[in-house]
């Protein structure tokens, strides 16, 4: 789906995920865990990232095999895609480490602006 390049991104499209999970019966853990997840993807394609020509970011799941498959794909391009260390005094930075911990896999797709994908298991 194509969701506005904005900061209020992140709220519309955790209630489409939660209504999509919850429909699939999926554990409130997992659901929990992938809306973290996908905020994290969309926050920092806001962030970092740069908007379609219409002002948009690609953002899609599904359920494939047992597990939650997420992505972000935007227009820029990035670079230093490397989960930081985790500073408690930090106020941001965090988000592909956050990513790193909850999904079980995650990877980056340059070939075409910056596609983040994450991967949860359903079990």
């Amino acid at each position: 789906m194509r969701l506005p390049f904005e900061s209020s991104t992140p709220g519309i499209a955790r209630t489409k995920l939660a209504a999509f999970l919850t429909l699939n019966r999926t554990d409130l853990a997992v659901i929990d865990n992938a809306l973290i997840v996908l905020s994290e993807m969309i926050a920092n394609a806001v962030a970092h990232g740069t908007p379609d020509q219409d002002g948009t970011m690609e953002i899609g799941w599904s359920i494939e095999d047992g597990h939650l498959l997420l992505s972000v794909r935007d227009s820029g391009h990035g670079v230093d895609m490397v989960p930081r260390p985790f500073d408690e005094d930090s106020l941001g930075g965090r988000g592909l480490s956050i990513i790193s911990r909850v999904a079980d896999s995650w990877s980056v797709d340059l070939s075409g602006g910056t596609c983040v994908r994450a991967e949860l298991t359903l079990a």
